[in-house]
């Protein structure tokens, strides 16, 4: 049976106000799970009000840090007492394996954990200045920020996006994404059980272009946090430069894996998959290019193909090494991408397993290559489980073709050389480097975000609340 969800605005759940609603799909099987309102301005127009008005009421700026902390910790903690229950809802709407969709709920409670611990943290300062004066420099919150977050990671980013602003004391409006956004439902609803003010925290469901372009335009929000593709991240900062509002922009990436010849094979293989087929590849730090010098190519291609002919597609509830892709035109995509590459390019391909619907927008994980850089493969976020193979000579070489991309996101550099490891993190233009290693866990302390056309701004880590917040400057003449 359908679920209908609702909106929730100014501590009411309500539905869209034109009455009209958009239908969600399980990726696995392509039926119906769910009801969503499908919002207009109006509606986005009504939630900015209520958290400018919770803002300017100071209902939760004047509540201390330590208690907005507490709340946060709260809220994070009842996320985990509801791990199994939400990891299902995130699995079946995302159609990620069950066991990657509790990582996920794990990981949006720890959002709140941590930056609940951080909340009282942040401070000012004051500065040496002239005789006779006091300097104080405070920081203060933004007032009401805007999030539009995306399908992929739709628990993981509520926690991400909303948990620092909140700690710093904003009042805020979340977009979800329409093909992913149950689980931030429900935790809205959690939040609202703990005890989270009227106002402080406002969503709104609906399309890109209708409440997504409403929030991004609207005159009353202070700041914008938007992950997605660089051509809809261009269209959203020019929507906020109309009324001089700041933003961060996290739009994606093409990062490459970089092997040389004294790297640890059998430590870095299993990682270099697991950081393509993770979420279908429908991740924006997924390792989708592999870099490999010449001396080791045929070993590191012989390994991949190896691991990649035992990789199986299958429903979210199966649990396999990866479920499907979000949509049929995501589907579409990965297939259109692949369509034109000859058949002696594909080196290696997984299977979907036999049990899985075919109605589902199944893909199998994919390994292409070698591939010159200027392949339309190697410069583009495929945002699938397609894996690209380059050959290499040298470091620098090796650094040439992993900026050669208009991205500049994360980078993985596999090598036993010490100094080497320093040169490479210090000359890849991104935002992450992980050195025998990719990802480390998910990563909550480390700031994130990139370079180029993978956008600018942090999010993650402590360096989230200060994008979060703004400093004043006091001077207070004291002769």
């Amino acid at each position: 049976m359908q679920q209908s969800y609702l909106n929730y605005i100014n501590g009411v759940w309500r539905p869209a106000l034109n009455s009209q609603s958009i239908t969600c799909y399980c990726p696995s099987n392509a039926q119906p799970i769910a009801t969503i309102p499908a919002s207009s301005a109006e509606d986005i127009d009504a939630a900015v009000k209520a958290a400018r008005n919770c803002f300017d009421s100071h209902v939760w700026t004047r509540m201390t840090a330590t208690d907005r902390g507490r709340l946060l910790s709260l809220l994070g903690k009842e996320i985990n007492n509801r791990v199994e229950t939400l990891s299902a809802l995130e699995s079946m709407d995302t159609g990620k394996p069950l066991s990657q969709a509790r990582n996920d709920i794990i990981s949006a409670a720890r959002y709140f954990e941590f930056y609940g611990g951080a909340a009282d943290k942040i401070g000012g300062e004051t500065l040496p200045y002239l005789n006779d004066y006091q300097v104080m420099l405070l920081r203060e919150p933004l007032g009401v920020t805007g999030h539009i977050i995306p399908w992929n990671y739709p628990a993981q980013m509520f926690g991400r996006t909303l948990a620092p602003a909140l700690a710093m004391g904003n009042t805020v409006v979340l977009k979800p994404a329409e093909d992913a956004c149950l689980t931030p439902l429900v935790m809205t609803k959690i939040a609202e059980e703990v005890g989270f003010p009227a106002g402080v925290i406002n969503l709104v469901c609906g399309l890109g272009p209708d409440a997504g372009s409403a929030l991004a335009s609207h005159p009353e929000i202070d700041f914008l946090s938007f992950t997605g593709s660089p051509e809809v991240g261009a269209h959203v900062q020019s929507l906020t430069a109309q009324n001089h509002i700041a933003c961060t922009l996290e739009l994606g990436g093409k990062s490459p894996q970089i092997i040389f010849t004294d790297a640890d094979l059998d430590a870095a293989i299993p990682i270099i998959t697991r950081a393509i087929i993770q979420n279908s590849g429908q991740t924006c730090s997924a390792g989708s290019r592999v870099l490999i010098q010449k001396g080791i190519f045929d070993t590191v291609i012989d390994k991949l193909k190896d691991n990649f002919k035992t990789l199986i597609a299958g429903s979210h509830d199966q649990d396999c090494d990866l479920g499907p892709l979000i949509s049929a035109k995501q589907k579409e995509r990965v297939e259109a991408y692949l369509a034109h590459v000859p058949p002696e390019f594909i080196l290696a391909q997984g299977t979907i397993d036999s049990q899985a619907s075919p109605s589902g927008f199944f893909y199998p994980p994919t390994l292409i290559g070698p591939l010159e850089p200027n392949h339309q493969l190697s410069q583009e976020e495929i945002f699938g489980p397609v894996l690209v193979v380059l050959e290499f000579n040298d470091e620098d070489e090796a650094i040439r073709l992993a900026n050669g991309t208009r991205y500049g996101l994360v980078s993985g550099v596999w090598t036993r050389d010490g100094s080497r490891q320093i040169r490479m993190a210090i000359q890849l233009r991104c935002g992450q480097v992980f050195i025998n290693c990719y990802g480390a866990g998910g990563g909550v302390e480390l700031p994130f975000g990139g370079t180029k056309k993978s956008g600018h701004g942090r999010e993650k880590g402590l360096a989230a609340l200060l994008e979060f917040s703004q400093i004043k400057t006091v001077v207070q003449y004291i002769g």
